[in-house]
């Protein structure tokens, strides 16, 4: 089930802007403020956080809690090779959410579940630790 409708899809991509990035830039970097999210649309990004990485490729989100709160970015992204993105402003995000109240609770019920998983997950693996 997509979360925003097709309609809110438009906007999004219209009022979003591309950026290219050459093999080692900088997306962004641990403590940046986050202002927006990207979606991958071409090449790839090493995401590190916490001595963690992942490979973003095309179609991945980067930075998507960014499309919902202010806060500074917890992990930095580097362009592996020649990369693309669409970047999406908070603040566009925002204004597609208040013009789709039934998008708007989607995503509010996924966020809901995702944190509710991620509490069972700490909560099992705090078990796991004890015995």
């Amino acid at each position: 089930m997509r979360l925003l409708g097709d309609t809110s899809l438009r906007m999004l991509a219209i009022g979003s802007e591309q950026r290219d990035f050459n093999q080692g830039d900088l997306l962004f970097k641990v403590g940046d403020d986050a202002d927006a999210g990207y979606i991958v649309q071409r090449g790839a990004f090493r995401v590190e956080e916490g001595g963690a990485e992942i490979v973003a490729g095309p179609g991945a989100l980067i930075g998507e809690l960014a499309l919902i709160v202010a806060m500074k970015r917890p992990s930095t992204a580097i362009a592996l090779e020649r990369t693309t993105v669409i970047r999406i402003a908070r603040s566009l995000f925002q204004r597609v959410l208040e013009s789709d109240p039934a998008a708007a609770r989607r995503l509010r019920d996924e966020l809901a579940m995702r944190t509710s998983q991620l509490a069972s997950d700490i909560l099992m693996a705090g078990a796991k630790l004890s015995t």
